[in-house]
């Protein structure tokens, strides 16, 4: 392919040698510096890709992408294109070279505080029930085809993201859903094309810090770049910063929520309370006369999960899915590590979920607090090498809505276990909540399910999805789902009975 090709929709200066050059293969790692590559020099937050291009003109590349000046052997024929951004650069380059697969596609796009991860499995759930072939990206997994790619990043790097759209065209696939986090919108990540649907879920206080957001303004600002880069906007209008999430948005744009004035809304909520189960039933209204109301039931608890699906119904609308395909698609989604019910005894309720964070685990607690569990048991840990910060809150909420709080271990990584427990006690003991400490988690779990009492919901929060746990630097195999049942053949209780 000719670097010209590559190029086309930047602006650019070719400083050096001529964009009619031939190129084999992009690269924007300097390990996989090749001949007659195109190497994309990327500012990283901890190595700096211009550092690169000695070695790549050394290596027989072709040509470099830069945003800086750089220092080069005085005999290199090396081409040498001077952009503005690289990140942004990049985007197009790898849309380019992977053959355009979204002009053949239709990409949904999710962004928001909470709710992307379920909302992402939903759409793909309800889409192949109505007969779609569909690729999903984000936090937990990429899925292509019968693929599960282990995630390393909510929105991977652009040229990995084109390189997954380019696959999942191959395997047949017409939609991709896929989590749009702010940090791959704020890197460019989601450059070179337009989605189809953008959707906006909610807005509240995270990822600000080094690395992440400088406050909350940018970190707004990046969740409504999706809103410049789509077709349709479909967004939670009950959400206080919708208005200025989609300031000089530049797309069509659809509401839904609780808002009777919104274009699809949900009332007559009721709470669904079966043995060892917990979930939600509504009815569906929408202004469009062409669709009539329906009743669904979702098998997770909460106004949230009532929020999930409303945008899992929204965009499904616009792909003709009948009604009863909706409801059954719905009644019958489980997300991994999201409110994950699992089947251990019919006296108490007990589920994992992600939870790792104060706001997030207050939401959490407060729904179940709704269902009126005899007791409210919420297992947790936090992370090590992590805001302290965080383990204070996370402490003061568990003990202000659990009725009891275990204690736990989560991802150490290079801190002492205790220490982060030491910290996590500060917090609940600003409250009245009573507590228990078992560092070991699974000694901690086995503790909440050999004490469970009738009605009780027990939760487990932190790990959700996540099968390992993070030690001195290691991931060792942990997954909950395998620690409640070596608990419950340990004790020889056999499930759900």
């Amino acid at each position: 392919m000719k670097c010209e090709e590559l190029l086309k929709g930047i602006t650019y200066e070719c400083t050096k040698g001529s964009v009619d050059c031939e190129i084999k293969e992009v690269v924007y790692d300097s390990r996989k510096l090749s001949q007659g590559c195109l190497f994309i020099c990327i500012c990283g937050y901890n190595v700096d890709g211009h550092s690169f291009a000695m070695e790549a003109a050394r290596k027989g590349a072709a040509a470099i992408v830069v945003q800086k000046e750089v220092e080069l052997p005085q005999d290199s024929d090396i081409t040498v294109i001077r952009v503005e951004d690289t990140r942004y650069a990049m985007a197009f380059i790898s849309a380019a070279y992977f053959g355009h697969p979204t002009d053949r596609l239709k990409v949904i796009g999710i962004t928001g505080t909470k709710g992307k991860t379920t909302t992402t499995y939903l759409i793909k759930s309800i889409l192949e029930k109505a007969g779609y072939k569909v690729g999903l990206v984000g936090t937990i997994e990429t899925i292509i085809g019968d693929r599960h790619i282990p995630a390393s990043n909510t929105t991977p790097e652009s040229f990995l993201l084109q390189q997954y759209f380019m696959e999942m065209e191959r395997e047949g696939c017409q939609i991709v859903v896929m989590e749009v986090a702010s940090q791959g919108l704020k890197l460019h990540r989601t450059q070179g094309f337009t989605f189809e649907i953008g959707i906006f879920t909610n807005l509240e206080p995270d990822h600000i810090g080094p690395n992440e957001h400088a406050d909350f303004e940018e970190y707004q600002f990046c969740k409504g770049l999706l809103f410049k880069q789509c077709r349709l906007g479909i967004v939670n209008k009950d959400d206080a910063h919708m208005s200025a999430v989609l300031e000089g948005h530049t797309c069509q744009l659809e509401t839904y929520g609780f808002d009777k004035t919104a274009d699809l809304y949900a009332e007559d909520l009721k709470l669904v309370n079966k043995p060892g189960e917990l979930g939600i039933d509504f009815t569906v209204k929408t202004k469009n006369t062409e669709m009539e109301d329906f009743t669904v039931e979702v098998p997770t608890p909460g106004r949230f999960s009532v929020y999930n699906a409303l945008t899992a119904i929204a965009v499904c609308r616009h792909f003709n899915v009948e009604i009863s395909q909706i409801q059954k698609a719905l009644l019958s989604a489980h997300v991994r590590g999201r409110i994950e019910m699992v089947p251990v005894s019919e006296r108490f309720t007990l589920l994992i979920d992600y939870a790792h964070n104060a706001m997030s685990l207050k939401s959490l607690l407060t729904t179940l607090k709704e269902y009126e569990p005899k007791r409210l048991v919420c297992l947790f840990g936090c992370g090590g090498n992590r805001s302290r910060i965080r383990r204070y809150e996370m402490g003061e909420v568990s003990g202000n809505y659990a009725d009891l709080t275990i204690i736990t271990s989560d991802n150490p990584r290079f801190e002492k276990p205790q220490d982060i427990i030491e910290d996590i006690k500060t917090g609940i003991q600003k409250t009245n909540g009573k507590y228990i400490e078992i560092c070991d988690r699974k000694e901690a779990i086995a503790y909440a399910i050999l004490n469970g009492q009738e009605g009780d919901i027990i939760v487990l929060a932190g790990k959700g999805h996540e099968d390992y746990q993070e030690i001195e630097g290691v991931k060792y195999p942990m997954d909950e789902r395998d620690l409640i049942a070596d608990i419950l053949k340990e004790n020889d209780i056999s499930g759900k009975k």
